[in-house]
């Protein structure tokens, strides 16, 4: 079993940047691939990032890459997502996922553990 909390969300200007933290505790950390999703008022679940158990290999939406940043520390059981250049469109709940899997999945079903989600709204 794993445990994710998230923390960092907020209320931020279009143009502006935000730092989401993920703190993950139960079993061995660095055995997963930690991935963000996030999901607008009513629209489904979208993947947004994913990094590899070592963070030496990430993968992002289109929609996001070149603005968003995905880390982890896994002496610290963190997972990290640095938000720049935010649009009104980036507004949604955001959700840090680990999943026991050697590919950087990019859906749902590839992830086994959820935290309970961070508001992120930005205003225009």
């Amino acid at each position: 079993q794993v445990e994710l909390v998230e923390s960092g969300g907020g209320l931020v200007q279009a143009g502006g940047s935000l730092r989401l933290s993920c703190a993950a505790s139960g079993r061995t950390f660095n055995n997963y691939v930690m991935g963000w999703f996030r999901q607008a008022p009513g629209k489904e679940r979208e993947f947004v990032a994913a990094i590899n158990w070592r963070g030496r290999s990430t993968t992002y939406a289109d929609s996001v890459k070149a603005r968003f940043t995905i880390s982890r520390d896994n002496a610290k059981n963190m997972v990290y997502l640095q938000l720049n250049s935010l649009k009104p469109e980036d507004t949604a709940v955001y959700y840090c996922a680990a999943g026991a899997r050697y590919f950087l999945g990019t859906r749902k079903d590839e992830y086994d553990y959820w935290g309970q989600g961070t508001q992120v709204t930005v205003s225009s």
